[in-house]
């Protein structure tokens, strides 16, 4: 059995425009009965919000598809530290995952420091994390992503708060997001299929196609967000990760996997 463990952000869309062939990929791997999971680093919406942005590009995805870095985050903390007291930098999605399975939000002496992408990011917001780290906290990255593709190009993300974060306290954060394996294992028990059956696909060399080989997986590079055809090679040999196959897009993809 072929399953998939596919990215968002430069694999699917771009912001609000739809990638050419993804609505198509996806209604293929319906068709033929795959198994497969959207999983994205973006901590800053639930699943249901990403199903309704799908939705407006024409991409038509069941809340249940979607496994967010704001999911695997609870999900270790559940595992690591129930009970636990959080400052939480990040946004909707992050903060209702958060509550929803019960961890109290809290800016006096908390027992994690939780950040993601906080497009509302205030220098206070900082303060209250490095001072609370200082004093003991330990700290979660949700994902290390230093840019976010979006339809006027790249803007800073959680990746880049965190080094703020990183430089001012020195601490080394729990990193739950891609290229972790952390993310991708529980996708993949999620999911119930072995690493080596499943495919990892996206468009990030760093972060899709590391976390992949970092669970296991195979790999599939589309040149259709940050790696492009013009700097593949550049970002390969930088990152130190080959994929198992690179596509111009998810339908040149599609068609590999068919031939296998």
């Amino acid at each position: 059995m072929t399953a998939f463990l596919i990215d968002l952000d430069g694999t699917l869309y771009k912001g609000r425009q739809r990638i050419e062939g993804a609505a198509a990929f996806l209604g293929m791997l319906d068709k033929k009965e795959i198994p497969y999971l959207l999983v994205t680093n973006n901590s800053t919406r639930s699943p249901v919000q990403v199903a309704g942005h799908l939705s407006d590009m024409g991409i038509r995805v069941q809340p249940e598809r979607i496994y967010t870095t704001a999911m695997a985050s609870v999900k270790y903390l559940q595992e690591h530290a129930p009970g636990s007291r959080v400052y939480c930098i990040g946004e909707e999605g992050l903060r209702l995952s958060l509550t929803e399975a019960g961890f109290e939000l809290t800016e006096e002496r908390p027992d994690y420091v939780v950040q993601g992408l906080d497009r509302h990011l205030t220098y206070d917001k900082l303060a209250v994390a490095v001072q609370s780290i200082q004093s003991g906290a330990r700290y979660l990255l949700t994902n290390p992503d230093h840019l976010l593709p979006t339809d006027g190009g790249f803007i800073p993300g959680a990746g880049s708060i965190s080094a703020l974060i990183c430089k001012a306290s020195g601490a080394v954060p729990v990193v739950i997001g891609k290229p972790s394996p952390i993310i991708m294992n529980f996708a993949l028990e999620k999911l119930g299929t072995p690493a080596q059956e499943t495919w990892a696909v996206g468009d990030n060399v760093v972060t899709d196609i590391g976390g992949g080989i970092a669970a296991g997986c195979r790999t599939a590079l589309v040149l259709t967000g940050l790696a492009t055809a013009g700097n593949v090679k550049e970002q390969i040999a930088a990152s130190g990760n080959e994929p198992d196959y690179i596509s111009q897009d998810l339908l040149q993809l599609w068609e590999h996997i068919v031939s296998l």
